[in-house]
């Protein structure tokens, strides 16, 4: 497998109460472990709780409030779901604005499952393939998207997945997408230079 360095790289992970617990803290051990400091921001301030299946789970810290957040002190971001979780953030105008900046920059986003809401609300799926939570495919469809039933799905600056069982391969393509874009990022500021 090509690079998976992220020595350096800062990523955003954006979530609120009812985030799905498991797309929350495997991702973010997956790219911790790759090198990258990782950063939980939300609207609620303090502590974040998640979502277990069928019933509340664990809290996680917030490490940045969504309204001292600026998405250009990180290089990419992380959109866990659940299903509350982004049903909330696609509402709060400052969530819908945080991840536009990501997608208007042309920086890499890894959604999952319910995910791919709030990317929807910051107009950024129209001509992407993409997968998520199957009841969000009309969702998809209807803003644009070709909505594909694969465990992963890269198009493009995003990865996107459908459910807790795809986290594996959902965690290998966003390491990819994410070391890859840092790579030419890192290579277009030395020829720019």
């Amino acid at each position: 497998m090509a690079n998976q360095n992220l020595q350096g790289k800062k990523v955003a992970i954006l979530a609120t109460n009812g985030f799905e617990q498991s797309e929350l803290l495997e991702p973010r051990k997956a790219l911790d472990q790759a090198g990258a400091t990782t950063k939980v921001v939300s609207p609620e301030a303090g502590k974040i709780k998640g979502w277990n299946h069928k019933e509340w789970g664990q809290e996680v810290p917030v490490d940045l409030s969504l309204s001292s957040a600026n998405a250009n002190d990180f290089d990419a971001l992380l959109l866990p779901g659940g299903v509350m979780n982004p049903d909330h953030l696609r509402m709060d105008p400052q969530a819908v604005n945080f991840v536009k900046s990501f997608t208007d920059s042309g920086k890499p986003v890894a959604a999952i499952c319910h995910g791919p809401w709030t990317l929807i609300e910051a107009g950024a799926v129209q001509g992407h393939t993409m997968t998520s939570w199957p009841s969000l495919k009309t969702d998809l469809k209807n803003a644009g998207a070709n909505w594909v039933d694969k465990e992963v799905v890269r198009d493009g600056k995003l990865v996107t997945s459908r459910k807790p069982d795809d986290i594996p391969a959902f965690n290998r393509e966003m390491i990819q997408l994410f070391a890859e874009t840092s790579a030419q990022s890192r290579t277009t500021t030395r020829t720019a230079a």
